[in-house]
């Protein structure tokens, strides 16, 4: 692990080749879980501001539960988190189309209707961060679902950090990844001369 601001980064962020082939996973960290997915404080705010903008491209049942607990809901462990259809279910803001599952949030920004692409959590994915009192960890998340993508990953070269370089930068700033590729430069010269 090494250091960048007040982020610790696993060196998984380096090691893992890592491309999403919805083709093959058809969506599915949209569905499976046992919460939805977390939400920074500012995103709920965001949320409640652009779901008009969303409300056509979700389900009738995403919409019944956002209507009736509103855009997040605190899950077992306190985060703040998307509401799911059920306990283990999709998330409120998925939809289908060609049996994948889609962001509502994302289609209504690919469309141009808003200007919000997702919450930076689902832009992370594998990458999963957790706050503590003085850093954060980011850390990859290894998940049967994703292994199509690891396989995608290994094929064609793609480590994990290229991977979601615009959502990394979008998380923590152009500078902090311009870091992160010295610190990637160091990490290599270490990995040869051992």
């Amino acid at each position: 692990m090494f250091q960048i601001g007040n982020a610790i980064v696993s060196r998984d962020i380096f090691e893992k080749k890592f491309v999403c082939d919805l083709r093959k996973c058809k969506g599915l960290c949209c569905v499976y879980g046992d919460s939805g997915a977390p939400l920074e404080e500012n995103e709920i705010t965001v949320l409640e501001k652009i779901l008009p903008e969303v409300k056509p491209y979700m389900t009738p049942e995403g919409l019944a539960i956002v209507e009736k607990k509103g855009v997040f809901v605190t899950d077992g462990d306190g985060d703040k988190v998307t509401p799911l259809i059920g306990t283990q279910d999709d998330c409120v803001y998925a939809f289908y189309h060609k049996n994948i599952a889609c962001c509502a949030i994302e289609k209504a920004y690919n469309e141009g209707k808003i200007d919000f692409q997702k919450p930076v959590s689902c832009h992370l994915y594998p990458i999963r961060i957790t706050r503590y009192t003085d850093f954060e960890a980011v850390n990859y998340h290894q998940w049967h679902v994703c292994s199509d993508a690891l396989t995608a990953g290994e094929k064609s070269g793609t480590p994990l950090y290229v991977f979601l370089k615009e959502s990394l930068i979008r998380k923590y700033g152009q500078q902090w990844y311009d870091e992160l590729l010295l610190f990637k430069k160091q990490y290599d010269k270490l990995t040869v001369d051992n």
